[in-house]
């Protein structure tokens, strides 16, 4: 297992190094990465390198044991370069080119700006390539800024549109461009969407897939370097949760694994533990391979203005969480604050004097006990039997055409997430093209781009034996960004035994009423689908008078499986957790435990045992009944009937495994 933090020798004198790298030794720690903005340092004008700094800084991480990850440092352009080549500058959407000075200011389609990157890449991959230290490289940093609207830009988004579509007839269909009359003869006619509110839905969809393939692209540049030249050496790159500007699935691809940046110390206690849960599985199913966390929260995080500081031992049970959700590396972000430049209030673990203090110790504490754990977690995978379609191109297209006031898309998606983190059970996010028959759950919300194929593979996983649950405006698109011209929710009508004719923004609460099978009442909020019950039973409905006809919530069977529809969104998390409660029953889901409120159990399985992690997101100590057969999983004593996690405690224990669930989607 993989310890350590992110370290910026060139920060610091070289008189420094040698002492941030024995307290990293003594720490625990046995990787850091480094250079991933360092071009400047690396390629000081054009043509000449100089490497001798950073080959000093790995000798002196090299004698005290520890690896290093060394990032491409391509996010951020020299002043030389911006200075000699500016078309390498985006453009903004006004015309005007984005003023050099921050990260992420070069345009993925110049030529100049490719080609001094593969020759930065190069350059390094030749040098470090036989580095013993030299574990790994990540390839730029963070990926996802900026878009272009350069002449360049334009003439490349034009070719691909013609490799897409091939003739601009097929374009015209495919956009709907009868509409407003903007039919188009010429690829040069078409124009760049200077905003989603305005232009051609479709033509905003197909922009967003241009983007999101120049970066692919633009690592692809890079990986077909590093491969060539370090084939001993892994490549990766550090994506962000549930940052949706890309399609994680395809930047992924190449990739030997994800790792990825985790900020959850931000607002106050608790209040993102399951999103940070939720992310790192979707992270771990971008591959279905262990991941890495290559930054996470040291101190309070900020540029101008920063949060809160980390409670203590948050740090450490943040790392468990992502160590049970997947994780085998975990790296803070940063080894010291930097008394320079636009992060100074982005704290590392050092303070800007450089004395080690809590937060130093806590992270040596968790350190320690990670490579301590590393033999038991050996062989051991999240294996789900619930999944979450995660679709990037319906978040994209309800981006554009939210629907209702207030559509939070991730944070729709995270009602159902967190209540199944509630409710003791895992789960893993899946693409589209995932092949989801091994799952027993399916979770599709609000999947409104749902082409004829992913609609049948649905139809036939219900009627398999599957359970499906999927809700508001899902079914409303085609792949194209054009509305199905079919009774929603279309193609899935018959699976979920449903129709429905007309729905509506709400402009005001209205009470849901339960029944046997759903029981309690609820708040509706935002959004209504009137839903017609065709062979489907209602779970629940409205007491307004005229929605009194129509359902809230429903379940169908067909085949061998079940249906379940939601036209709304509740306002109470207790709404959903008896939702997800009567979808696992039908599916015959049993969690190992139903943890107390504030506490999270995850599990790894494999080898023939569990390991489970109990956490406690919260400030106060819980007590909680362990799952019958465990016991400790480093000193092997069995469980006693009762345990009490102190404030941001967490328990890790064993026990033998029958074997189950997913192993995930490839």
């Amino acid at each position: 297992m993989y310890i350590g933090v992110d370290y910026y020798p060139e920060h610091w004198p070289v008189t420094r190094w040698a002492t941030d790298a024995k307290l990293m030794h003594d720490a625990g720690f046995n990787v850091v990465r480094l250079a991933e903005f360092a071009w400047s340092r690396l390629e000081p004008a054009e043509g000449q390198f100089d490497f001798k700094w950073l080959d000093d800084a790995l000798a002196i991480l090299a004698q005290q044991g520890i690896s290093a990850v060394l990032g491409t440092p391509t996010a951020v352009m020299p002043a030389w370069v911006a200075h000699k080549y500016p078309e390498t500058l985006a453009t903004e959407k006004n015309g005007t080119r984005i003023a050099w000075g921050m990260r992420k200011n070069n345009c993925f389609t110049s030529g100049t700006y490719r080609l001094l990157s593969e020759r930065i890449t190069r350059a390094m991959a030749e040098h470090f390539a036989a580095t013993p230290n030299v574990i790994g490289w990540q390839t730029d940093n963070e990926f996802g800024d900026p878009q272009c609207f350069c002449d360049t830009c334009r003439a490349e988004f034009h070719e691909w549109l013609r490799r897409r579509y091939g003739t601009t007839d097929a374009l015209n269909t495919a956009w709907g461009t009868h509409f407003w009359g903007h039919q188009v003869s010429q690829w040069d006619e078409i124009t760049l969407p200077a905003s989603n509110d305005t232009f051609n839905p479709s033509q905003c969809l197909d922009w967003k897939r241009f983007q999101s393939w120049l970066n692919v692209r633009f690592q692809a540049d890079q990986l077909r370097i590093l491969r060539a030249t370090c084939p001993k050496q892994f490549v990766t790159h550090n994506l962000m949760g549930f940052f949706k500007e890309l399609n994680y699935y395809d930047l992924a691809t190449d990739l030997d694994f994800v790792a990825w940046d985790n900020y959850p110390i931000w607002e106050e206690v608790g209040k993102r533990w399951f999103d940070s849960a939720a992310a790192g599985d979707l992270m771990r199913g971008l591959k279905n391979k262990p991941t890495w966390i290559m930054e996470t929260n040291a101190g309070p995080g900020g540029w101008g203005k920063f949060g809160r500081n980390p409670y203590p031992g948050e740090m450490r049970a943040f790392a468990y969480q992502q160590i049970a959700h997947g994780a085998e590396g975990y790296v803070w972000f940063r080894w010291r604050t930097c008394t320079a430049g636009r992060e100074q209030y982005w704290h590392g673990l050092l303070g800007h004097d450089g004395v080690p203090a809590r937060r130093y110790q806590e992270a040596a504490q968790t350190a320690q006990e990670l490579h301590r754990l590393a033999p038991i977690l050996a062989g051991t995978t999240v294996q789900a039997e619930v999944a979450v379609l995660h679709d990037y191109e319906s978040l994209w297209a309800l981006d554009f055409q939210a629907g209702y006031e207030g559509n939070d898309t991730i944070g729709h998606i995270m009602r159902y997430c967190a209540a199944l983190y509630r409710a003791g059970v895992g789960i893993d996010f899946v693409s589209p093209h995932c092949d989801i028959s091994r799952y027993r759950v399916v979770i599709a919300p609000q999947l409104f781009i749902l082409p004829d194929a992913l609609a049948d593979k649905l139809r036939d996983f219900v009627k398999a034996g599957g359970t499906l649950l999927t809700d508001l405006r899902s079914g409303v698109k085609n792949e194209t960004n054009l509305c199905h011209d079919r009774t929603l929710p279309g193609k899935l009508s018959e699976v979920l035994g449903i129709r429905i004719e007309e729905y509506e923004a709400r402009q005001r609460e209205l009470p849901i009423v339960g029944s046997a099978n759903l029981p309690g009442s609820a708040t509706a909020t935002l959004y209504s689908d009137w839903v017609i019950p065709g062979t489907a039973e209602v779970l629940a409905g409205y007491d307004a008078w005229h929605l009194q006809p129509y359902a809230a919530v429903t379940q169908n069977r067909f085949g061998k499986g079940h249906g379940f529809y939601v036209g709304t969104i509740a306002k109470e998390p207790a709404f959903y957790d008896r939702l997800i409660a009567r979808v696992l029953g039908e599916a015959g889901i049993k969690p190992v435990l139903t943890p107390p409120p504030g506490v999270e159990m995850a599990i790894r399985r494999g080898a023939g045992k569990e390991v489970i992690f109990l956490l406690n997101s919260t400030d106060q100590p819980v007590t909680i009944a362990p799952p019958t057969g465990a016991s400790d999983a480093q000193t092997g004593q069995p469980c006693k009937d009762s345990l009490t996690l102190d404030r941001f405690d967490v328990v890790v224990l064993l026990r033998k495994s029958a074997g189950h669930g997913s192993a995930g989607c490839p």
